[in-house]
Parts: structure tokens; sequence; C-alpha cells
């Protein structure tokens, strides 16, 4: 019988230097999409998956993570005696979305670091990986990107790593794989290349911040291998994973957002905006703005 998956894992460590200085003492996993942080959203899609337990991993001057998910007393007080009760519910889901645990990465060693500090919660089990700088949005109907992996585990009893077409020359910024075969939208895979230089990727499905892992991967990471940038690299340890174990590759329906740079993080910002119900002020905001540029022009 194939174990469930009931944990995940979500790195939030890094330093968020392309958002300085506005990241130097907030984390950059909270700034917020409209009113929600960013991180909400993928604490989100791992409970609407039927994640239950979530790890978060942390670092210096990331507190306010720890805080965002806890309860806050008097601020609820204070809501329900003034009849925000819109307010009081909102600020309520935040800290009963799931069993929430946190753990620091001592040292800014690389992804692949971050996942083994979680090695001891999951034990011997499989589990998620969701990577903070993506948001994935799924249509009505469809199911959540993580939980779509976890389908695939399901079927396969096998690591199933989430996989996106890019274009070519954006290839270099990612881990990307090089398939043997594919079977609807699930990939037989050859090797998992972290970040080939521009030109030499074997492939244009980038890996897009989800995964399902079995707990053999912990065996790798283990080996500190340093990999690109001088870091530990998590797509490195898959590679050897999948020289013994087969690993797949899925190629998951939804809209990913890139919020880890400045450019992604602004059009996700419009993108939600206009879901809202402030939308037509929006749109005609924009318009005007379009009129005054093409004046000036």
């Amino acid at each position: 019988m194939i174990p469930k998956v009931k944990k995940a894992i979500i790195p939030a460590a890094g330093y968020g230097t392309r958002f300085l200085p506005a990241t130097k003492a907030m984390p950059k996993e909270m700034l917020p999409i409209i009113d929600k942080p960013t991180i909400q959203y993928i604490v989100e899609e791992a409970v609407e998956a039927g994640i239950e337990d979530i790890i978060i991993i942390t670092g210096k001057s990331k507190r306010a993570i720890e805080d965002h998910f806890d309860r806050n007393i008097e601020l609820e007080n204070d809501l329900e005696s003034k009849g925000k009760l819109e307010m009081l519910e909102s600020v309520q889901h935040a800290s009963n979305l799931a069993n929430i645990y946190f753990i620091r990465q001592k040292q800014m060693k690389g992804l692949g670091d971050a996942i083994y500090t979680a090695r001891t919660f999951i034990g011997d089990e499989p589990f998620a990986v969701l990577l903070g700088d993506d948001i994935v949005v799924h249509e009505e109907g469809d199911l959540p990107a993580i939980q779509q992996l976890i389908e695939e585990y399901n079927q396969t009893g096998s690591s199933v790593i989430g996989v996106q077409t890019v274009p070519e020359d954006q290839t270099h910024r990612y881990g990307v794989i090089d398939p043997i075969s594919k079977d609807g939208r699930l990939y037989e895979v050859a090797n998992f290349v972290e970040k080939p230089a521009l030109g030499t990727a074997p492939s244009n499905q980038a890996i897009m911040g989800r995964y399902v892992l079995t707990p053999q991967i912990f065996d790798y990471l283990a080996k500190k291998k340093v990999g690109a940038g001088g870091e530990i690299q998590l797509t490195d340890a898959i590679q050897m994973l999948n020289q013994v174990q087969d690993v797949y590759a899925y190629d998951f329906v939804g809209k990913r957002y890139d919020v880890g740079e400045k450019l992604g993080f602004i059009k996700t910002t419009i993108d939600f905006a206009l879901e809202r119900e402030f939308a037509d002020d929006i749109i005609q905001y924009m318009e005007g703005k379009l009129r005054e540029l093409n004046k000036a022009n």
C-alpha cells in the first residue's frame, strides 16, 4: 500500500535580496498580494490538497511569519468588540488553516540544505514541497497544483516533480528535465539539470516549485553536494535519486505567478486586484494612465 502524503515543507529562509530594502526587516514571504501575504496563498494550496501538517523553514528576521499564523487574542477581541466580524474571520482563518510548525535553517546553504533540515519532522513518509516564490492559481473544477502531483504519486508510488513549459531563452533560470517519454502530462525523466547554461537545456520543461518526494531523498541531501551557485541544490539530489528510483515529472495545470522578482510580483498584484470588488476602478485608473502616457509620447 502506498503511504499517503500528509506533510509538506515550505522553505522560507532566504534573504529576499531582490526586494531590498523592503525585506531588510520584513520577510519576503510576508509581502502582501493586496491584503494577504504571499506565503498564505502557498499554505492554502497545501491545505486544499489535504495536507495535514506543514513545516515552514525560516531564518533570522522571519519571526513575522510565525506571528501571522499564530493567534492574536488582543486583536481578535478588539475586532469583535467593534463589530468588525468580517475582518475577525479573516484574521482567525490564517491561524486555523493547519498544524503549522517552524524550524530555522542556520546557514543559507541552498534549497537542498533547507529541505534537509526538516528530515526529522518528515521521518519515513512521502512529503510535498511548495516553494514560496510560486503562487499557482487553478480554475474552478481543477485540482490545486500540488494535489495534481499527489494524485500522480498515488498512481506511481514514486517522486513527482512539477514542471511547466518556459521559453527556451529562460531555461537557464530553472531546473530543467531531460525527458525520455511522455504519457499524457506525465514524463519519464532521464536527467534533472539545475540551471543549465543558456542554449544547453535538454528541454524547455522547467521545474516550477512543486514537488512530491519519497523520504529516500534525504539519503542524497545528506551528501551535501555543492552545485550551481555554490549551494546545495535539491535538483542535484533528485537527479541522484532518479538513478536508483524512478522520479517522474508532471506538467501541472494552473497559472503560475513568480512572486520572487519585482515584475512578477507587480503582475500578480494587478491580476489579483482585477478579481476583486474594485476591479472596475483599477481598469478605469489604468486606462487613464495609458491615455496620459500616449498623450505624453
